[in-house]
């Protein structure tokens, strides 16, 4: 989380829920005002002790809209889009707020007081969204990128971040050629230092040196990119700010070395400690909410498939440092899918899923069981997931630090679900393996709390399916 917040977008965001927070605080207060402007004995009242009480709301409702991904960096959504995705956070925040007022009566505000602020909220983080995006899609306040490199390693950054809002916290300043390699960005884009690096950089506003060329060996101006630090702008390796924008890890740019050397991968016994405490605590309540629809799910199984047909559907797949555990969840295929004992990707529209199995899927209700994984040590909340052994063997002969994701337990959410769609295929694995290899990179307890809470979106919206 730590390595998030050093991007400005990611600084920025944060800005914004902050500010978002006060302005539904003061919502509840201009609320409470409208609602009993004729009557300052009950407005007095509401006023003692009040600020606990908007501060509750506006968190329910940060949350809410948090769940729904509106605080992502690379978010691609219309304007319609965001609205939409806005509302649902409201309505989610609302119903937690509900819950919390039954348990805890002190904290009610009051049904009039509780609609007119989610309306006045509603209106005003609306504007203030509409603001957000026209300041941080200002020059002004993007950081200013100076690349070292025209070759083919520079240009992956126009390449691979063609969109707006992959440059939404940056600007390219320009391309500086080094030694003899072959330029491959636009002619428009390069440029000539006629004079120190460190002046030249500060000529142009510079705030960070990225450092990319094809052939590093004798062509990098060590002493220069030192004075550079020490004038104050930030030097990185386009590994890094690859990893850094795009929240996952350039496979064809990682050298072990960089693995070795670069921060995170904290396995850490306090971290070992804390993963485990938040993995058991959360299941348990997940399990009390949702024991419910698990009932209702294994009804309609068996409904649909008949007595003596299982209801559950346990098989092996690769978790933490290669073990090999079974997976348990509710079966959503026919019996007969893999007669032939053939391990087989799903796919889109597969024909061997049953009806009920096609909305359990949609749902992700078919995943529940994993929570017994999950207690038993075997999975985690959010990690990785487990891929069958098959596959595993197939894939790791194919991609390079593929078993690097096995560094960490397997989970029942994770990085890569939430920024890519369902993988059927090698090239989807590989795609998915570099947001895998950012979370075993860079995992910690708030991050695992941000995946969770962005999950809820790919439930309720039913993004990567099958």
């Amino acid at each position: 989380m730590f390595q998030m917040l050093r991007r400005r977008s990611a600084r920025w965001l944060l800005l914004l829920a902050l500010a978002e927070i006060i302005v539904l605080m003061a919502c509840v207060a201009l609320a409470s005002h409208l609602r009993y402007f004729a009557d300052e004995e009950t407005l007095a009242l509401f006023a003692v002790n009040a600020w606990p009480r908007e501060l509750l709301f506006a968190l329910a409702i940060v949350a809410g809209m948090a769940a729904l991904g509106l605080y992502q960096e690379h978010l691609r959504e219309s304007w319609f889009g965001l609205l939409a995705r806005q509302a649902v956070g409201f309505v989610l925040g609302a119903i937690g707020l509900i819950v919390v007022y039954y348990v805890f009566p002190l904290a009610y505000i009051g049904r009039s007081v509780f609609g007119i602020a989610l309306v006045c909220g509603f209106l005003a983080i609306a504007l203030m969204r509409v603001v957000f995006a026209r300041l941080i899609d200002a020059g002004p306040f993007k950081r200013r990128v100076l690349v070292l490199g025209a070759g083919r390693n520079a240009a992956l950054i126009a390449q691979r971040m063609r969109r707006r809002s992959d440059r939404r916290s940056f600007a390219i300043v320009g391309f500086l050629r080094m030694g003899a390699e072959t330029v491959a960005v636009p002619e428009g884009h390069l440029l000539e230092a006629e004079v120190p690096l460190a002046v030249f950089a500060q000529r142009l506003q510079v705030d960070e040196i990225v450092v990319g060329p094809d052939d590093r060996r004798g062509v990098l101006p060590m002493e220069e990119l030192v004075d550079c630090r020490q004038a104050g702008i930030a030097v990185t390796d386009l590994p890094t700010f690859f990893e850094r924008e795009s929240g996952k890890v350039m496979l064809s740019l990682v050298e072990p070395s960089w693995l070795v050397f670069s921060e995170g991968f904290d396995t850490s016994r306090l971290r070992f400690a804390v993963k485990r405490l938040f993995d058991v605590a959360i299941a348990l309540v997940v399990l009390a909410l949702t024991w419910p629809f698990m009932l209702l799910v294994a009804l309609a199984i068996r409904i649909e498939s008949g007595a003596g047909q299982p209801i559950l559907y346990r098989q092996e797949r690769v978790g933490e440092r290669g073990a090999v555990f079974a997976l348990t969840k509710f079966r959503s295929m026919r019996t007969d899918a893999e007669r032939d004992g053939v391990a087989r990707w799903a796919t889109k529209n597969d024909d061997r899923v049953t009806r009920v199995g096609r909305f359990i899927r949609k749902t992700r209700l078919d995943e529940l069981p994993q929570l017994a994984n999950v207690l038993r040590g075997e999975m985690s909340l959010v990690g990785p997931r487990p891929e069958r052994p098959p596959f595993v063997a197939e894939l790791a002969g194919k991609i390079r630090y593929y078993n690097l994701r096995h560094a960490v337990k397997p989970g029942l959410a994770g990085w890569a679900q939430l920024r890519y769609s369902y993988g059927a295929s090698a090239e989807d694995a590989e795609e998915k393996l570099k947001y895998d290899l950012y979370y075993v990179k860079n995992q910690n307890l708030l991050f695992d709390l941000m995946i969770l809470l962005q999950t809820v979106e790919v439930v309720l919206f039913g993004r990567g399916a099958r």
